[in-house]
């Protein structure tokens, strides 16, 4: 949307944590982390001149978090929503952190529960000509390697 990046000082990747409020206002931003001042200049600009968004469809503030790329090339494919039905992963919790003050302790994972009923377990597609018939429509649909 916003036209091909080419190689120079301008480019980066800005991450950064969004909620929308229950009638589509942008409620708060928060910036993860940038890989350089200029793309977290340019990402923040981007968003503020997002237009309006319709309200959330259930009602509830809409929390996810986003990475904004200044590359010159493509970093990823179209979402696919087919695994929206799981959980959020937990956040990442380094094991071998440790402030050099505190009790040293290991960080354990937490128990996950098992995905909802109906809800792919890990992956997109049940078998591999699935998931090499849904790469090529969308590569025939947005024209990749043409």
């Amino acid at each position: 949307m916003m036209g091909t990046a080419v190689a120079g000082p301008d480019q980066g990747q800005v991450r950064f944590r969004i909620e929308i409020a229950p009638d589509g206002k942008v409620a708060k931003v928060e910036e993860l982390w940038s890989t350089s001042e200029v793309a977290s200049k340019l990402a923040w600009q981007a968003i503020r001149s997002l237009p309006p968004l319709p309200p959330t469809p259930t009602g509830k503030p809409l929390m996810f978090e986003q990475t904004i790329s200044f590359l010159p090339y493509e970093t990823g494919w179209p979402p696919s929503y087919k695994l929206d039905c799981l959980p959020e992963p937990e956040p990442f919790k380094n094991p071998f952190a440790w402030d050099g003050t505190s009790a040293p302790n290991v960080a354990t994972r937490e128990h996950r529960p098992p995905p909802p009923e109906g809800c792919p377990p890990d992956s997109t597609a049940d078998t591999i000509e699935e998931e090499e018939r849904e790469l090529k429509r969308q590569i025939d649909q947005w024209r990749w390697g043409r």
